[in-house]
């Protein structure tokens, strides 16, 4: 086994989340959030999406949102996966604002950008904020 940075990653990537693993690391070696600009960092499961607006200079997450919060769950009853994640995308946007931030670095967490990854950009950028 061979070592990369900080973690033993196997030379061989078989599965697909190792494969997403190896290109969220690609990812990270360029986008960095600031105090200024923080990370808008995205993770999808297979039922559920989840976003949050990180500060990586102090480690701190400062807003997020899910599509397993309450008062998102009523507001997605019935809705497909797509359009939960704008609701999030949205939802994210609006407490971002709500603290001031307005300029963001997507980071899609080694995801494609399309479908639920994508509407949450999309949502984001139509609540406000700015990539």
């Amino acid at each position: 086994m061979l070592t990369r940075s900080k973690w033993p990653i196997p030379i061989k990537w078989k599965t697909p989340r190792l494969r997403r693993i190896r290109r969220h690391l690609r990812v990270r070696k360029k986008v960095f959030g600031l105090p200024d600009r923080p990370r808008l960092a995205v993770f999808r499961s297979h039922k559920h999406i989840y976003a949050q607006v990180i500060d990586d200079t102090r480690g701190h997450t400062l807003v997020s949102a899910s599509d397993l919060e309450p008062e998102v769950r009523a507001a997605v009853a019935g809705k497909r996966k797509t359009e939960r994640a704008a609701v999030v995308g949205r939802l994210l946007a609006q407490r971002a604002r709500a603290l001031g931030i307005q300029r963001v670095v997507f980071d899609r967490g080694g995801f494609l950008y399309h479908g639920r990854v994508r509407a949450v950009a999309e949502a984001a950028r139509e609540g406000g904020l700015e990539f």
